[in-house]
């Protein structure tokens, strides 16, 4: 309910962030309680990611953020050389991964240097949180060189100027974090810099404390990279941009610009978040603010606190894949809470698909862009279809869901086991007739219709449509075996050749038009008067699905045509991995900037269970909750519990709340700022304890770690959000 209402209060909200971002210029002095953090943080996520970029960046299509829109092309850099590993737009995009043995551990530390490496990383991150772990990082490194291992090493500093001194010793980069190298911990204090003079006095303490480690960097030849985190924005940047890429990109600046004084370049920067959608916008404003600025310097992609399995993969595959479409990305890391040498597998498959971008030509006809605009998350949402006169006892309106649909082609022999198909499909059953459930497919695709007079697939056919599933055939094909209910599919070009006024086949009451982004211009702004229930994007090889989709919305925008429309592709790879990886990717790329009212995934090669994976595609773009989000740390030198485990404990029990968002951290570097958008927190506070959180507030500290699932559980039954799925699963099976 509550999302529901952030999202029909979009408009007011809008109307907020427009006064908070027109404030500075009309001398108009706001309260410092209405800022842009707190206005963001009263609605839901994707609301949340618009008003943040909204509020803080103003509008932006015609910003420069890569080389070409309908085509990909790399954007060029400097390289940046991490020991023998070069980093740079003339040179393959290097695999990244992060230990997650205690670094004290040299032995073992060492050992999973060389799993990663074995597993194709070319680099790998160390966490380096104190004195001891600085000096151990020197003994791993010459055990490293001992056994014939050149990995450039990477020390993962938060908090500890000192430490970073040291370490650079030894090792072959350095991470810094904006957010925390001078600041500390995260908190949530809000600070006000009205007065410039505070502010920049704070500037001037940063300089003084990271220059000698930019001095030692450049003498000794290491490399760095400026990584700022979402999750873990100083409260300096907070007080002054908000929680928003604009802080994010300006926190890492005020690192580069004392870094270039020093004349010192041989750096590469990162803007990290859990949330798709607010990782891709701040990498494509600091991509736009480098072309303003001339600076040429590499890109590090990477979703934070991803999570694992499936779900870590796609939320991974959206942000990182989305921006590689784009010719942005130097060096990429997928962070899944996992064993680090399985997260060479995504990246490989990451890096890969964006090779063979590069080298493919896109086939799209060059277009001036003006209605995608990279600095906002502005939906395209099309107008579903309502319920008309005529359409008697088929309920038309269950064909789309408001906030995302799923549609799944279907074969007619499924139809002759009707209760395997409404397993499929994610129906409820009772007395033997399927219902909508949460997570049921909206509509299906039938590219053959049994006979009149096969009249068990026919019953099948009505209990989805007496169940409010949608059917879709082609036109052709409901001319041969006509359907009562049906929605026809019916080609563009035919559509345009018929002047948009096409005969529907007897019994069908609603029309889609499939589009192969091969139309001409005027086929596509003509669809503005066409009366279709939905378009079907369907791009054609030997386009770019990407690249010809952005045209064919680019074309919708100006035409003013409202139709909702499902991006549908066919994936041909044998791998489920793959499968994942590149639907994120295809599909990912577009839902990320708003474009695209559902999704129909075909895989005919894999055994993979596409519903599934297109509701976690939904889910990991911010559209359709149909389950809990999780939002977990991938596991380091500092985690203070086993992640993986509790991870997966916390799913078991947890794991069937569609709407709560639970964060699990293995400890405070980024927890904290991380679980802001999450409503409940699990997070590692010292060795076997754990503090709970409630949005960003802690509610109960130190419990022992044996306790704190069950006190999770609880205190999600105290805020009234809890379910209870024994209970549901037996009421289930009494019905049938």
């Amino acid at each position: 309910v509550r999302m529901r209402m952030a999202v029909s209060s979009r408009s007011a909200l809008c109307l907020v962030a427009a006064l908070l971002a027109a404030a500075p210029a009309s001398g108009l002095r706001l309260p410092s309680a209405v800022r842009a953090s707190s206005v963001v943080r009263t609605s839901s996520p994707a609301v949340r990611a618009s008003l943040r970029c909204a509020v803080q960046m103003g509008p932006g299509a015609s910003r420069k953020y890569c080389e070409s829109v309908y085509t990909p092309q790399r954007r060029p850099t400097r390289t940046v050389w991490v020991g023998k590993v070069p980093v740079g737009s003339e040179h393959p995009i290097a695999l990244q991964t992060m230990t997650t043995t205690d670094t004290r551990d040299v032995e073992g530390t060492v050992a999973q240097v060389i799993a990663c490496a074995d597993k194709g990383a070319d680099i790998v991150r160390i966490t380096v949180q104190g004195m001891q772990e600085a000096k151990a990082c020197a003994l791993i490194k010459a055990a490293l060189l001992a056994r014939g291992y050149e990995t450039p090493l990477v020390a993962d500093i938060h908090f500890a100027p000192k430490v970073a001194l040291l370490v650079a010793e030894s090792f072959d980069k350095i991470r810094i974090n904006p957010g925390n190298f001078m600041d500390g911990r995260k908190t949530f204090e809000d600070k006000s810099y009205d007065d410039d003079a505070a502010y920049q006095a704070e500037l001037e303490a940063i300089e003084e404390l990271f220059t000698p480690l930019v001095l030692k960097c450049k003498e000794l030849g290491r490399a760095m990279r400026i990584g700022t985190n979402h999750g873990s924005l100083s409260a300096r940047t907070l007080g002054k941009f908000g929680d928003t890429p604009k802080g994010m990109v300006e926190s890492a600046f005020e690192f580069a610009r004392i870094c270039r004084k020093h004349d010192y370049h041989n750096f590469i920067f990162s803007m990290k978040a859990s949330n798709p959608l607010v990782m891709a916008a701040a990498y494509r404003l600091l991509a736009a603010e480098m072309y303003s600025e001339g600076w040429d310097y590499p890109l590090h992609l990477g979703v934070t606190e991803a999570g694992e399995g499936e779900d870590g993969r796609i939320k991974s595959a959206i942000g990182i894949g989305s921006l590689l479409q784009d010719g942005l990305g130097d060096t990429v890391r997928v962070s899944l809470t996992e064993d680090p040498e399985l997260e060479m597998g995504p990246c490989r498959i990451l890096r890969d698909a964006s090779q063979l971008a590069l080298v493919t030509p896109s086939h799209v006809p060059a277009y001036h862009e003006t209605f995608r605009d990279i600095t906002s998350f502005d939906k395209r949402r099309g107008v579903l279809p309502e319920q008309r006169e005529g359409d008697g006892d088929f309920d038309m309106r269950g064909l789309l869901h408001r906030d995302g649909s799923v549609l799944m082609r279907v074969s007619k022999a499924s139809l002759t086991s009707p209760y395997a198909l409404y397993t499929a499909l994610g129906c409820k059953m009772a007395v033997g007739f399927p219902f909508k459930d949460i997570a049921t497919v909206d509509s299906i695709v039938l590219d053959e219709l049994p006979a009149l007079d096969e009249e068990d697939a026919r019953t099948t056919i009505s209990r989805l449509q007496t169940a409010g599933i949608g059917i879709l055939a082609k036109r052709a094909a409901l001319d041969a075996a006509p359907l009562a209910g049906a929605v026809a599919i019916v080609d563009l070009v035919d559509v345009v050749a018929a002047g948009g006024k096409i005969a529907l086949p007897q019994g069908a009451l609603r029309m889609a038009v499939r589009i192969d982004g091969t139309e001409s211009d005027a086929a596509v702004l003509s669809l503005a008067g066409v009366d279709a229930a939905m378009l079907i994007l369907e791009i054609a090889a030997p386009l770019s699905r990407v690249h010809g989709s952005r045209r064919v919305f680019e074309l919708l925008a100006r035409s003013e045509c409202q139709t909702p429309a499902i991006l549908a592709s066919v994936f041909e790879t044998d791998s489920g991995e793959a499968l994942t990886i590149n639907v994120g990717i295809q599909m990912g790329a577009l839902l990320v900037d708003g474009l695209g009212d559902g999704v129909m995934v075909s895989a005919p090669n894999t055994q993979v269970d596409l519903r599934p994976l297109s509701f976690a595609l939904l889910q990991g773009s911010r559209m359709r909750n149909t389950k809990t989000e999780f939002v977990s740390c991938p596991s380091c030198g500092r985690t203070l519990f086993d992640l993986q485990t509790v991870t997966a404990e916390i799913a078991a029990r947890t794991g069937h709340l569609p709407g709560v968002a639970i964060a699990v951290m293995g400890c405070i570097v980024n927890g904290p700022g991380e679980m802001a958008d999450a409503d409940f927190g699990y997070v590692g506070g010292a060795p076997g304890k754990i503090d709970l959180y409630v949005g960003k507030e802690v509610v109960k500290r130190a419990i022992p770690m044996e306790q704190a699932c069950e006190e999770l559980v609880g205190l999600i039954k105290e805020y009234g959000r809890w379910k209870d799925k024994e209970e549901a699963e037996v009421a289930e099976a009494v019905a049938v």
